[in-house]
Protein backbone atom coordinates (compact mmCIF):
# COMPACT_ATOMS: atom_id res chain seq x y z
CA UNK A 1 0.00 0.00 0.00
CA UNK A 2 1.27 3.43 -0.94
CA UNK A 3 1.03 6.21 1.60
CA UNK A 4 -1.04 9.24 0.70
CA UNK A 5 2.17 11.29 0.33
CA UNK A 6 3.69 8.70 -2.00
CA UNK A 7 0.52 8.55 -4.10
CA UNK A 8 0.47 12.34 -4.29
CA UNK A 9 4.09 12.39 -5.42
CA UNK A 10 3.39 9.82 -8.13
CA UNK A 11 0.42 11.82 -9.41
CA UNK A 12 2.53 14.98 -9.54
CA UNK A 13 5.28 13.14 -11.45
CA UNK A 14 2.68 11.63 -13.81
CA UNK A 15 1.08 15.04 -14.45
CA UNK A 16 4.47 16.64 -15.08
CA UNK A 17 5.42 13.88 -17.54
CA UNK A 18 2.08 14.21 -19.33
CA UNK A 19 2.53 17.97 -19.63
CA UNK A 20 6.08 17.50 -20.98
CA UNK A 21 5.06 15.03 -23.68
CA UNK A 22 2.07 17.22 -24.59
CA UNK A 23 4.44 20.14 -25.20
CA UNK A 24 6.67 17.92 -27.34
CA UNK A 25 3.71 16.91 -29.48
CA UNK A 26 2.69 20.51 -30.23
CA UNK A 27 3.91 21.96 -33.57
CA UNK A 28 6.74 24.50 -33.40
CA UNK A 29 5.52 28.05 -33.84
CA UNK A 30 6.84 30.01 -36.81
CA UNK A 31 8.65 32.99 -35.35
CA UNK A 32 11.07 34.18 -38.02
CA UNK A 33 10.62 35.97 -41.31
CA UNK A 34 12.86 37.81 -43.75
CA UNK A 35 13.01 41.57 -43.40
CA UNK A 36 12.68 42.84 -47.02
CA UNK A 37 14.42 46.17 -46.36
CA UNK A 38 17.57 44.34 -45.22
CA UNK A 39 17.55 41.26 -47.46
CA UNK A 40 19.28 41.22 -50.85
CA UNK A 41 21.19 39.04 -53.29
CA UNK A 42 24.01 40.53 -55.34
CA UNK A 43 25.30 38.97 -58.56
CA UNK A 44 28.18 39.73 -60.89
CA UNK A 45 27.34 39.10 -64.54
CA UNK A 46 30.43 39.08 -66.77
CA UNK A 47 29.54 40.29 -70.25
CA UNK A 48 31.76 38.83 -73.00
CA UNK A 49 32.58 41.57 -75.52
CA UNK A 50 35.00 41.75 -78.48
CA UNK A 51 37.33 43.85 -76.33
CA UNK A 52 37.21 41.46 -73.39
CA UNK A 53 35.09 40.54 -70.34
CA UNK A 54 33.17 43.36 -68.64
CA UNK A 55 31.72 42.70 -65.15
CA UNK A 56 28.31 44.16 -64.22
CA UNK A 57 26.87 44.23 -60.69
CA UNK A 58 23.18 43.41 -60.26
CA UNK A 59 20.97 43.16 -57.19
CA UNK A 60 17.79 41.33 -56.19
CA UNK A 61 16.25 43.31 -53.34
CA UNK A 62 13.30 43.06 -50.97
CA UNK A 63 13.58 39.33 -50.37
CA UNK A 64 10.50 38.21 -48.47
CA UNK A 65 9.42 34.92 -46.93
CA UNK A 66 8.17 33.35 -43.70
CA UNK A 67 9.51 30.26 -42.00
CA UNK A 68 6.67 27.78 -41.60
CA UNK A 69 6.01 25.63 -38.53
CA UNK A 70 8.21 22.83 -39.89
CA UNK A 71 11.05 25.23 -40.75
CA UNK A 72 10.32 25.50 -44.50
CA UNK A 73 11.18 28.78 -46.21
CA UNK A 74 9.81 29.54 -49.70
CA UNK A 75 11.51 32.44 -51.46
CA UNK A 76 10.01 33.58 -54.80
CA UNK A 77 12.25 35.82 -56.94
CA UNK A 78 10.46 38.25 -59.26
CA UNK A 79 11.70 40.51 -62.04
CA UNK A 80 10.44 43.64 -60.26
CA UNK A 81 12.74 42.84 -57.33
CA UNK A 82 15.81 43.33 -59.50
CA UNK A 83 17.57 46.49 -60.64
CA UNK A 84 16.92 45.45 -64.24
CA UNK A 85 13.80 47.62 -64.48
CA UNK A 86 15.78 50.63 -63.24
CA UNK A 87 18.38 50.11 -65.95
CA UNK A 88 15.95 49.43 -68.78
CA UNK A 89 13.63 52.32 -67.96
CA UNK A 90 10.53 51.85 -70.09
CA UNK A 91 9.64 48.18 -70.36
CA UNK A 92 8.26 46.61 -73.55
CA UNK A 93 4.49 46.16 -73.20
CA UNK A 94 4.70 42.41 -73.79
CA UNK A 95 7.21 42.07 -70.92
CA UNK A 96 5.35 44.12 -68.32
CA UNK A 97 3.05 41.21 -67.55
CA UNK A 98 5.91 39.05 -66.26
CA UNK A 99 7.36 41.55 -63.79
CA UNK A 100 5.24 40.05 -60.97
CA UNK A 101 5.75 36.45 -62.07
CA UNK A 102 8.43 34.52 -60.14
CA UNK A 103 11.47 33.84 -62.30
CA UNK A 104 12.41 31.16 -59.79
CA UNK A 105 11.31 29.96 -56.37
CA UNK A 106 13.85 28.83 -53.80
CA UNK A 107 12.74 26.38 -51.11
CA UNK A 108 14.81 25.26 -48.14
CA UNK A 109 14.49 24.24 -44.50
CA UNK A 110 16.04 26.29 -41.73
CA UNK A 111 16.93 24.85 -38.31
CA UNK A 112 14.42 26.80 -36.12
CA UNK A 113 15.64 25.19 -32.89
CA UNK A 114 19.20 26.35 -33.57
CA UNK A 115 17.98 29.84 -34.45
CA UNK A 116 16.04 30.10 -31.21
CA UNK A 117 18.97 28.77 -29.16
CA UNK A 118 21.50 31.16 -30.70
CA UNK A 119 22.77 33.68 -28.14
CA UNK A 120 23.24 37.36 -28.99
CA UNK A 121 26.68 37.87 -30.52
CA UNK A 122 27.13 34.20 -31.44
CA UNK A 123 27.20 32.59 -34.90
CA UNK A 124 26.97 29.20 -36.52
CA UNK A 125 27.41 27.98 -40.08
CA UNK A 126 25.13 25.42 -41.70
CA UNK A 127 24.89 24.05 -45.24
CA UNK A 128 21.28 24.13 -46.42
CA UNK A 129 19.89 22.30 -49.42
CA UNK A 130 17.94 24.64 -51.67
CA UNK A 131 15.45 23.37 -54.22
CA UNK A 132 15.32 25.75 -57.19
CA UNK A 133 12.15 25.78 -59.30
CA UNK A 134 12.73 27.84 -62.45
CA UNK A 135 9.95 27.58 -65.03
CA UNK A 136 9.17 23.99 -64.09
CA UNK A 137 12.80 22.84 -64.01
CA UNK A 138 13.76 21.65 -60.51
CA UNK A 139 17.27 21.20 -59.22
CA UNK A 140 18.94 21.11 -55.82
CA UNK A 141 21.89 23.22 -54.71
CA UNK A 142 23.72 23.16 -51.34
CA UNK A 143 24.49 26.58 -49.87
CA UNK A 144 26.65 27.30 -46.81
CA UNK A 145 25.18 30.15 -44.73
CA UNK A 146 26.42 31.91 -41.61
CA UNK A 147 23.80 32.88 -39.00
CA UNK A 148 24.73 35.64 -36.54
CA UNK A 149 22.36 36.81 -33.82
CA UNK A 150 22.60 40.60 -33.63
CA UNK A 151 19.84 41.06 -31.06
CA UNK A 152 17.01 39.13 -29.41
CA UNK A 153 14.78 39.73 -32.43
CA UNK A 154 17.27 39.92 -35.30
CA UNK A 155 19.53 37.33 -36.97
CA UNK A 156 21.77 38.18 -39.91
CA UNK A 157 22.22 35.56 -42.63
CA UNK A 158 25.08 35.69 -45.16
CA UNK A 159 26.81 33.34 -47.56
CA UNK A 160 29.69 31.60 -45.78
CA UNK A 161 31.68 30.76 -48.92
CA UNK A 162 31.95 31.69 -52.57
CA UNK A 163 28.83 30.84 -54.58
CA UNK A 164 28.46 30.90 -58.36
CA UNK A 165 25.66 29.80 -60.66
CA UNK A 166 26.11 28.46 -64.18
CA UNK A 167 25.85 31.28 -66.72
CA UNK A 168 24.80 28.80 -69.40
CA UNK A 169 21.79 27.78 -67.31
CA UNK A 170 20.77 31.43 -66.96
CA UNK A 171 20.94 31.92 -70.72
CA UNK A 172 18.92 28.71 -71.21
CA UNK A 173 16.01 30.17 -69.22
CA UNK A 174 13.82 31.91 -71.85
CA UNK A 175 12.73 34.79 -69.61
CA UNK A 176 16.19 35.42 -68.16
CA UNK A 177 17.75 35.22 -71.60
CA UNK A 178 15.30 37.85 -72.87
CA UNK A 179 16.15 40.13 -69.96
CA UNK A 180 19.89 39.68 -70.46
CA UNK A 181 19.55 40.44 -74.18
CA UNK A 182 17.55 43.58 -73.37
CA UNK A 183 20.44 44.65 -71.15
CA UNK A 184 22.76 44.15 -74.11
CA UNK A 185 24.44 40.96 -72.87
CA UNK A 186 24.61 38.75 -75.95
CA UNK A 187 27.10 36.45 -74.22
CA UNK A 188 28.01 36.08 -70.55
CA UNK A 189 30.68 34.21 -68.62
CA UNK A 190 30.32 30.62 -67.50
CA UNK A 191 30.07 31.65 -63.85
CA UNK A 192 27.89 34.26 -62.15
CA UNK A 193 29.18 34.84 -58.58
CA UNK A 194 26.43 35.59 -56.07
CA UNK A 195 26.23 36.63 -52.41
CA UNK A 196 23.35 36.77 -49.94
CA UNK A 197 22.99 39.36 -47.18
CA UNK A 198 19.67 39.01 -45.37
CA UNK A 199 18.06 39.59 -41.97
CA UNK A 200 15.60 37.37 -40.12
CA UNK A 201 13.35 39.10 -37.62
CA UNK A 202 11.31 37.54 -34.83
CA UNK A 203 7.72 38.54 -35.44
Amino acid sequence: MFTRAAQSGRWIAFAASLAFFTLLSLPAQAAWQLEPERSTVEATVVEITPSGPVPHQHRVRALAGNISEDGTLRLPLRLNQTDVLDRLGSMPIWLKGVTETPLATLVTKLPPARLNALAVGESFTDTLLFTVDAEGVDREEPLALRFTRESESRIRVATAERVAVDGRELMANPTLRTVLLLLGYEQIGEEVPMSLDATLIDR
